[in-house]
């Protein structure tokens, strides 16, 4: 059988690689020039004029991404080395907040979990405990709630400080959607998979996991790698190879494939789009036209539309990473959260990472520090002004200078209650992988991997 995969990010390597391992043979074309979709490396510069990598942004695992870290484990990702695990913390600048005590950094889920709520800097004891209540309260319910249920609802009665230092920033973070409008049902699946878990080997479900190399590294190019390794004679991975159209046959489909500016046309038995949600829509309606025009398709022109119609009703929110650099800055550890503040607007990150902890061996990282600003609304110049001075009054860094800000305008749906979600089926013998299809997860590089091996077992 032949495949062919359209977009060679998280959700289309993974695809590549299981249908790789059940024996059909795969062809994954990418536009760009580097693999990894939204989560991949670029270079940069710092404004000294050293060289270095970074990502398109800022992205995070937890030990609960169990199928994600199963198939880096696979192409022979070491996550020791790929990975900085530790245990579940969530540290302001100032030393208060949820950290995981170095005694119970080694118990089993939930254990691990409900010290570090028993023990969280500049908590209350009525605060940790209405968190643990509330916890335990969700497991005896099953994680469940009705589907209309927003996180802000659920979590009605948590007292304020919980809301604001630890709801809020996981519920933005996690579904890129404030909890007043995100979908309770989704954030119960994040937390059950995250405190109550297995994980991944030697790792707690709730363990934060930081790449220590970029994300292209990470899983994408390493897939590649093993792919030719491993299936030589049945795989191909195609970069700056650009898909522009596809037209249903008697048999399959036919990719219009563009390269160094020649076109060509192929015939597979069966087509992986694993593009982000936009470009995906498009090209369904463009294919649908073609289908109508040829009046042997009529049924499969209105499936596409149909499922384009879906896609396209999605209303998506912005990720914003804003990377600057100082000489000689070291956070008190990789990873801090950033508080809120009066004036929501002068406040928009909620997390900072230390590149230099994250990779030390990488010279051009010392100083390089990641601020993330999940649901950003706003211009890059704008934002970018507001987080350095944000880290100018909660880091004591007034010496920050810029080196690139990413904004991802459309990085994630937004993640709403009773939210309709494409299928994973368009039509016959045509599939879409993406973190924006159906499933369990919002959209992370989690529900991502996990779209790629669902479609590439179905097949």
């Amino acid at each position: 059988m032949k495949v062919a995969i359209v977009g060679a990010g998280w959700a289309g390597m993974a695809a590549a690689v299981t249908v790789a391992e059940r024996g059909s043979e795969v062809t994954v074309f990418e536009a760009a020039r580097t693999l990894g979709g939204r989560a991949r490396a670029m270079a940069a510069q710092r404004p000294d004029g050293v060289p270095l990598t970074l990502d398109n942004g800022q992205h995070i695992l937890i030990g609960a991404y169990t199928d994600s870290l199963a198939l880096m484990e696979r192409v022979g990702v070491n996550l020791a080395e790929a990975l900085w695990a530790m245990p579940l913390a969530l540290p302001y600048p100032d030393g208060q907040g949820l950290q995981t005590p170095r005694w119970a950094a080694n118990w089993p889920a939930p254990l691990d979990a409900l010290a570090a709520i028993a023990t969280a800097r500049g908590w209350s004891w009525s605060e940790r405990l209405a968190l643990v209540r509330t916890s335990l309260a969700w497991r005896a319910a099953g994680f469940r709630c009705p589907p209309s249920t927003t996180v802000s609802e659920l979590c009605a009665r948590l007292p304020r400080r919980v809301m604001a230092e630890l709801i809020e920033p996981l519920c933005v973070s996690a579904l890129n959607t404030p909890a007043s409008q995100s979908s309770a049902q989704v954030f119960l699946r994040v937390m059950r998979d995250a405190l109550f878990g297995k994980g991944h080997g030697s790792m707690g479900a709730s363990n934060l996991l930081l790449p220590r190399v970029d994300l292209s590294m990470a899983f994408p190019q390493t897939a590649q790698r093993w792919l030719g390794l491993h299936h030589p004679k049945t795989t191909c991975v195609h970069a700056g190879t650009r898909v522009i159209a596809l037209h249903p046959a008697s048999d399959g489909w036919v990719l219009q494939v563009e390269r160094q500016g020649a076109l060509s046309e192929e015939r597979f038995d069966q087509v992986i789009w694993a593009t982000a949600a936009t470009p995906a829509a498009q090209a369904m309606r463009r294919a649908a036209d073609e289908a109508q025009a040829r009046s042997l398709h009529g049924n499969v022109a209105q499936q596409l539309r149909a499922w384009a119609s879906v896609t396209q009703a999605l209303n998506f929110t912005a990720i914003t990473t804003v990377y600057a650099w100082s000489e000689g800055v070291h956070l008190p550890a990789p990873l801090l959260a950033l508080r809120a503040e009066p004036d929501a607007h002068s406040a928009p990150a909620q997390f900072v990472f230390d590149r230099g902890q994250l990779q030390p061996n990488e010279p051009g990282n010392h100083g390089v520090l990641a601020f993330v600003v999940s649901a950003s609304v706003g211009d890059r110049d704008d934002l970018q002004s507001r987080v350095l001075q944000q880290a100018a009054r909660q880091l004591g860094l007034d010496s920050l200078q810029p080196i690139q800000t990413v904004v991802e305008k459309r990085a994630t749906f937004a993640c709403t209650p009773e939210l309709q979600r494409p299928p994973l089926c368009i039509a016959p013998a045509l599939w879409a992988a993406g973190d924006y299809v159906e499933g369990p997860y919002p959209a992370t590089l989690e529900g991502a991997v996990r779209s790629g091996v669902a479609v590439a077992q179905a097949l």
